[in-house]
């Protein structure tokens, strides 16, 4: 089994998200959050400050942690064949943004980010990590913890 720690932000401003359109392995686009791997020695707090810049050219503070969510994803499920399940621990900040200008990543999986109603998500293409994230936001759990977010349609891991 792989195993992934990641942080990622979730930026809610006038009923719009901030997402990313991330560039799969095999072509494929899919939504989701700004946000990626933590790297060694690295705190996932600087860790989400960091990819929001990476991804999307903007500035962002952390306004408070959200929660986190640990979930397995099977083998059969992931993006790239033959790799193991990989179980992904990913640590939800709500951020705000104060400055920058948004841009496609340089020499990045990120194609672009925009600001999207949260009314049109659903219809999207999108990471469950979308989801999750708009969970965690909408409920404020007291420990933290996101129920397990359902995953069919047009929702990818």
């Amino acid at each position: 089994m792989d195993r992934r720690l990641a942080a990622y932000a979730v930026c809610i401003e006038d009923d719009r998200v901030l997402l990313a359109l991330a560039a799969g392995p095999d072509g494929d686009r899919t939504w989701t959050l700004p946000g990626g791997g933590v790297e060694h020695a690295e705190d996932p707090y600087d860790a989400v400050i960091r990819e929001v810049a990476e991804e999307t050219g903007l500035t962002a503070v952390v306004e408070r942690l959200l929660g986190v969510d640990s979930r397995v994803i099977p083998a059969s499920e992931r993006r790239v064949p033959g790799s193991p399940e990989l179980q992904n621990v990913g640590v939800f900040y709500r951020v705000r943004v104060t400055g920058g200008r948004l841009r496609p990543e340089p020499n990045g999986d990120t194609a672009e980010s925009v600001w999207t109603p949260l009314s049109e998500v659903v219809r999207l293409r999108r990471s469950s990590l979308v989801d999750i994230g708009i969970a965690l936001t909408q409920s404020l759990p007291p420990t933290g913890h996101v129920d397990p977010v359902p995953v069919g349609g047009l929702v990818q891991h």
